[in-house]
């Protein structure tokens, strides 16, 4: 077998179970779970009826490429929400439906890498979604972390590279919004990137996942294609995005995303994917496309998520220490004691499940950026968050005492 399989870490959710196991919760609390980032809402009404009524194309084999209605549809929807001109984004060359965006970064990257004598690297930021590791080490490449701290406001600091880094560098993998930080790039931190890109000639990996998870409804997150955009880029060359319906569309179950970009890159990735084996249903490709055409139910989404984290961090307030994300469904803040023994505390108290920081980073020369940090999603019920804050409250204010 692949001898790199014995390099992977246990993910996050393993080391969580082992962490919480043998340990019995107080029965009179219900559980609350913030640990997995699984959107809650409920998928939206007309996406379920349009998915039965293609029900009766399950018999046909859809095509790797997908149908064009589902690619226009993408098309459509990059031009709405980045401004990009339909002069600049073409659904024959430019996107490619993928099952979601975790399947299809773990199978960009194994396309990427060249391995062998070229001793390849990926950087990555950290802490960072496993997926983004686990590629990298089956591809044969090694991982070069970049700490996401407070001090440069969640988002990677380009300028510790080193030269050698960079010559060995054929993918970036960049996350934003971030997670877990919620954190955005900027205009300026994207052309510094791109820059890079075209100096030393790697691949850039944008996952945009959390995009339409933001809480300032006036205020949508940049993204990539945007910003080659704005910078005249209009080839996206070495450009890649990674969209999902997710999490904007509370259609994780779907399995269902998109990538563009370059189209040198996604004609070279179309003939991986043909062989791969991934091509979307009939009946998904078309309740993706209802999903993509319309924006009133991702509208509505976000409202939910707004109210929810302004009734939690106000409950938090004071208690724990934690910058407010601009997009993302997660809250990172520090706690007052290690992270893994305050996640093991929390669930013995208060029967609430939260993730260490550190089971989703690594340590580098400078310590472990997730140390002393947790993640909680904010999925739940508006009701059951408040009440999961109101505990967490209860277990810090113990640990004050």
């Amino acid at each position: 077998m692949n001898p790199n399989l014995h390099k992977l870490h246990a993910y996050p959710f393993e080391k969580l179970n082992q962490l919480k196991a043998g340990i019995e919760p107080p029965q009179h609390l219900s559980h609350i779970a913030l640990s997995i980032g699984e959107p809650k809402h409920p998928a939206p009404d007309f996406v379920k009826q349009t998915l039965c009524d293609n029900i009766d194309q399950l018999a046909v084999y859809p095509s790797t490429r997908g149908g064009l209605p589902l690619r226009q549809a993408i098309c459509q929807w990059l031009q709405q929400r980045f401004q990009l001109s339909a002069e600049h984004i073409d659904a024959e060359r430019h996107v490619l439906p993928v099952a979601g965006t975790r399947e299809a970064l773990f199978a960009f990257t194994q396309a990427i890498i060249e391995s062998g004598e070229s001793d390849p690297v990926v950087i990555s930021p950290n802490p960072f979604y496993q997926i983004y590791e686990g590629a990298a080490i089956l591809a044969g490449a090694e991982l070069y972390y970049l700490d996401t701290v407070v001090e440069n406001d969640f988002i990677a600091d380009i300028s510790q590279v080193p030269e050698t880094v960079w010559q060995r560098c054929q993918l970036f993998q960049l996350c934003s919004p971030g997670n877990p930080t919620g954190a955005v790039m900027s205009l300026a931190q994207y052309q510094q990137i791109i820059e890079l890109a075209d100096k030393y000639d790697f691949v850039l990996s944008s996952d945009e996942c959390y995009s339409e998870v933001y809480l300032q409804e006036d205020n949508p997150p940049l993204g990539l294609l945007d910003a080659c955009r704005q910078l005249g880029r209009h080839d996206f060359a070495r450009c890649m995005v990674f969209h999902s319906l997710s999490k904007r569309s509370n259609l994780p179950g779907l399995r269902s995303g998109f990538i563009a970009g370059d189209s040198s890159i996604i004609e070279t990735f179309l003939r991986y994917r043909t062989y791969h084996g991934c091509a979307l249903s009939l009946p998904v490709q078309a309740a993706s496309v209802a999903a993509w055409g319309d924006e009133d139910h991702v509208i509505a989404n976000r409202a939910l998520y707004r109210e929810k984290f302004a009734a939690v961090t106000d409950i938090l307030r004071g208690t724990m220490a934690f910058t407010e994300p601009s997009a993302s469904f997660y809250l990172w803040p520090q706690t007052p004691i290690d992270d893994a023994q305050f996640a093991q505390g929390l669930y013995q108290q208060q029967n609430v499940t939260v993730l260490p920081g550190s089971y989703l980073s690594r340590t580098t020369d400078t310590g472990n950026p997730g140390q002393n940090r947790v993640r909680m999603a904010l999925v739940a019920e508006l009701d059951q968050c408040v009440e999961a804050a109101q505990r967490i409250k209860q277990y810090v204010e113990s640990l004050n005492h």
